[in-house]
């Protein structure tokens, strides 16, 4: 054999392996949640640190943030409310996907969990979850309505960010998690706290959430 055709078979063979060797491996399935009482953001803290993790309260399941999709169905599709009350929402009359604040069987019901957090561990007032940035097709927002409809936005993308929902350790909050668009949406969130015991801010590493609205 000629040398030249050597070289060329040795370079050949040597380039195959290093792409056998270096080919990215296959990423391990999201769960995905698209019905049930899930905790969206649940917070725990530790051995001084804090933990932002999905619990799938049906299954009893928990999630790092990375390892879930949460589905917003088709039957989460609805209208902005004829309302100023919901202008944050969009134009009235436009389609909004919500995740309700009280349970529908057929949805996500997503929560919002601090019942890993033992009382008197942060100063009160100070534990908060602020949510950093938001990556969508349009706005995404959070907020609770009382007894006769009334919104208070807990969060609200289309306002700019970083918003700030305060959290109450050891306790379990329920609201509306809208979305102005179908595709595909990402939430960064840090949880934030003062000890009580030595004054100290305690901040989270950044968590991300994976949200696909389907049409």
């Amino acid at each position: 054999m000629r040398r030249t055709a050597r070289i060329a078979l040795l370079l050949t063979a040597v380039t195959g392996l290093s792409g056998l060797v270096t080919a990215p491996a296959t990423a391990a399935p999201l769960a995905t949640l698209d019905t049930g009482h899930v905790d969206v953001f649940g917070v725990a803290f530790e051995d001084g640190e804090f933990d932002l993790h999905v619990h799938d309260e049906t299954t009893d399941t928990e999630y790092a943030p990375s390892e879930v999709l949460l589905v917003a169905k088709p039957e989460a599709r609805t209208t902005v409310p004829d309302d100023p009350a919901y202008s944050f929402l969009g134009s009235p009359g436009a389609p909004v996907w919500v995740l309700p604040q009280v349970e529908d069987t057929t949805l996500l019901w997503p929560g919002i969990a601090t019942e890993e957090v033992e009382p008197g561990v942060f100063v009160d007032g100070s534990l908060r979850l602020r949510v950093t940035r938001v990556y969508g097709p349009d706005d995404f927002s959070i907020f609770t309505t009382d007894a006769v409809g009334a919104p208070t936005v807990l969060v609200d993308s289309g306002n700019g960010l970083p918003d700030s929902i305060g959290l109450t350790p050891a306790s379990h909050l329920h609201a509306n998690w809208a979305f102005e668009a179908a595709g595909c949406y990402s939430v960064t969130v840090r949880a934030v706290g003062t000890l009580a015991a030595t004054g100290e801010r305690v901040v989270s590493a950044p968590a991300t959430y994976h949200f696909k609205v389907n049409s």
